[in-house]
């Protein structure tokens, strides 16, 4: 692996930083703060006074807040010359038009006047204390060198660049030199397989794939090269792949496969960035969606990476000199936002996690914590809550004296879990921050921070809007519900720069998802409640999209997966609530006529498909093996039905009129509670 040798760039961004940080943006603590001390732009907002009406200010006057931010908080190469030129009902989003910029020397070059020998990126690598540091100007050596190599073997400014690589300080220097080239990066997840890999490959039409020979993650050795191999068979665009050694194991390399650390050697430290546009494509993110086919989201230079610097340093309170350790992969949104721009932008120092919560015991994250002096912790509920399990002891074991924030994301927390984070891993000094967002939104959207520092925090709500951001909840007629203490689907009324764009070749698609279920409403496929206070809880989604430890993943992509089995006919998979993983993965599967096969070893091949075309963590928690699928007379299944019985809400199944035959939800609750006799839901 590719490790900075510490040589001095030579480049400078010849566009000067307004400071990001500087000793007036440190926090003090009173109830009615002074506005501008907390942000140094609401001195040009004429009576905005604390930060509630600074909410107010940022929604009522969006433009005006928004156009004050993005002059002081980016480096412009020209200034834009339209805040925004947005209309929901028609998809149509954009932002800073006319702006020109390079995110690569926001997030690198910049510092360099102030900082350049600062801590960019802690490599927290799965050996425990074998972490690695790379400063901002090793930082931005490293990513001029793979910028030149990536123009010499011939990416050019448009194309896109899959990256297929476990957290590493090479990975965050492959996402930026393609920003400082103009190329646009699509990151997969280290752990989908060929198959899921090959079609995200194929939908962005990559011709240069970026991945290592092997990972290493829990102590064992993780095949990805071989992965990149069989996903690239099937994907005619590939012409070549750019391999780097995270271990010293050889593997085999093809015509096609090239040696990185080896090419980067022969490449100049000094790489000119590209002027882009505010609204050139920066990256895709495919996510799951409620049809079996990914969405690669489109996100775009300046308003994503404007509004992931300010998230992460207005949520968690972020100073300069704080440790950000957020243990999420860099194949996720909020590895994307909080692992790599927001922070960089942001001049901060952040933590790239490549091992597990249990490794080499439960103790881990918190050994990390006192190891590196971590400031902000941001981690998933599904890893709260199994370690919660362990016990009490792991945390006490280590020091957390340094620890200030909190953070939860992917799915809504739990009551026992938050209050076990507060109360244990915090020590009910810190504040936990339960944040709500998605890939679609770009960052942080309701978090119970910024608020006034004395302002209550209710365990297990997401609680209050972010700057520019106007939550409605609308009801089943798909009016707005103006009341308190009602719920509803939650849609966004007003864009923000952070959001999604577009869907990769499909914008057809990303209106229908999100702008035509409620017009002139963004719609986030979840549902929420809100209280007589006024905050918000987010009860989960209303599609079919199931979130697994923080991973959502449609049905019909895992229904399409189990039907592919030769002994199968037809399938059913949904959602339920699981202890540890939030939810779990239950398929009502529907064997074909004659089919005669061990329950066990039909389970066991499902699995082991799954696993091959999707990932593990969509594996199948539970199968029951029914005889039919409660179908209405027009064909569809009523997943609803099969979810209160999963659920065993039995008594409130509600209309069964519509069914072909009623008959068949008793057969499946009888099912049910054979199989709960047999086993029990891992």
């Amino acid at each position: 692996m590719w490790l900075p040798c510490g040589c001095a760039s030579k480049y400078v961004a010849t566009s000067l930083s307004r400071g990001v940080f500087g000793s007036f943006l440190h926090f003090l603590g009173r109830r009615r703060c002074n506005t501008a001390a907390f942000m140094p732009e609401a001195a040009g907002f004429a009576g905005v006074s604390g930060r509630s009406a600074l909410q107010e200010f940022s929604v009522s006057h969006s433009e005006s807040f928004w156009a004050a931010v993005a002059r002081q908080r980016l480096s412009w190469i020209s200034p834009f010359h339209t805040v925004q030129d947005c209309d929901l009902s028609r998809g149509k989003i954009k932002w800073f038009e006319g702006g020109k910029l390079n995110v690569s020397v926001n997030c690198l070059d910049r510092h360099m006047h102030t900082c350049p020998e600062r801590v960019a990126l802690i490599w927290e690598r799965d050996e425990p204390g074998s972490e690695v540091k790379v400063t901002y100007r090793q930082l931005l050596e490293m990513t001029c060198r793979v910028g030149n190599l990536l123009k010499r073997r011939g990416v050019k400014r448009g194309d896109c660049v899959t990256i297929y690589m476990p957290p590493c300080p090479l990975a965050v220097a492959s996402m930026l030199a393609c920003a400082r080239i103009g190329a646009a990066h699509n990151v997969v997840f280290a752990g989908f397989s060929a198959e899921a890999l090959a079609e995200r490959i194929r939908d962005a039409q990559s011709s240069t794939v970026i991945t290592v020979n092997q990972g290493v993650r829990g102590g064992k050795i993780i095949e990805l090269k071989k992965t990149v191999d069989t996903a690239v068979h099937s994907c005619p665009t590939v012409q070549q792949v750019f391999v780097a050694m995270r271990t010293e194991n050889p593997v085999v390399m093809t015509p096609r496969d090239i040696a990185m650390e080896e090419e980067m050697l022969k490449e100049d430290v000094v790489c000119e960035p590209a002027v882009m546009d505010s609204e050139d494509v920066l990256f895709l993110l495919y996510t799951s969606g409620s049809t079996g086919k990914p969405k690669g989201l489109v996100h775009t230079q300046a308003g994503y990476l404007l509004y992931a610097a300010l998230t992460h340093r207005y949520v968690f309170s972020y100073h300069d000199g704080d440790v950000f350790g957020c243990v999420a992969d860099i194949g996720w949104i909020t590895g994307h936002s909080y692992s790599v721009y927001g922070p960089l932008a942001n001049g901060g120092t952040t933590v790239l996690f490549e091992s597990t919560p249990v490794y080499p015991d439960p103790g881990r994250y918190w050994e990390t914590v006192q190891r590196l002096k971590i400031n902000q912790f941001y981690g998933a509920p599904t890893a709260i809550r199994l370690l919660l399990k362990y016990g009490d002891q792991w945390v006490h074991k280590y020091d957390r004296s340094t620890l200030k924030t909190l953070g939860s994301v992917g799915e809504p927390i739990n009551t026992e879990a938050w209050e076990w984070y507060h109360r244990v891993v915090g020590d009910g000094r810190c504040p936990v921050v339960d944040t709500w967002w998605q890939t679609e939104t770009g960052g942080i959207c309701i978090a119970p921070r910024p608020s006034d520092p004395d302002a209550e925090i209710v365990p297990g709500m997401a609680m209050r809007p972010f700057f520019g951001i106007k939550p409605v909840l609308m009801d089943t007629e798909g009016k707005v519900v103006t009341s308190n203490n009602a719920s509803g689907a939650l849609c966004i009324a007003q864009p923000w720069p952070g959001m999604a764009r577009t869907i990769h070749n499909n914008h057809q698609r990303f209106t229908e998802t999100y702008c035509q279920p409620y017009p002139g409403y963004f719609f986030t496929g979840d549902g929420a409640y809100r209280s007589k206070e006024g905050y918000y809880q987010i009860t989960g989604r209303l599609d079919d999209v199931i979130n697994v430890s923080g991973h959502r993943i449609g049905t019909a992509e895992i229904e399409d997966v189990v039907n592919q089995c030769s002994a199968v006919a037809e399938s059913a998979v949904i959602g339920f609530s699981h202890n540890i993983k939030g939810q779990g993965v239950y398929a009502f599967v529907v064997l074909k006529k004659g089919v005669e096969v061990q329950d066990v070893d039909l389970s066991r091949q499902l699995n082991d498909m799954v696993s091959k075309k999707i990932a593990k963590y969509a594996c199948l928690d539970c199968i029951q093996f029914v005889q039919r699928l409660p179908k209405t007379r027009s064909g569809k299944i009523m997943r609803r039905v099969l979810r209160k019985v999963v659920e065993h809400e039995w008594s409130e199944l509600g209309d069964l009129s519509t069914l072909d035959d009623p008959a068949t939800v008793q057969e499946i609750i009888q099912g049910h509670r054979d199989l709960l006799r047999k086993q029990k839901p891992k």
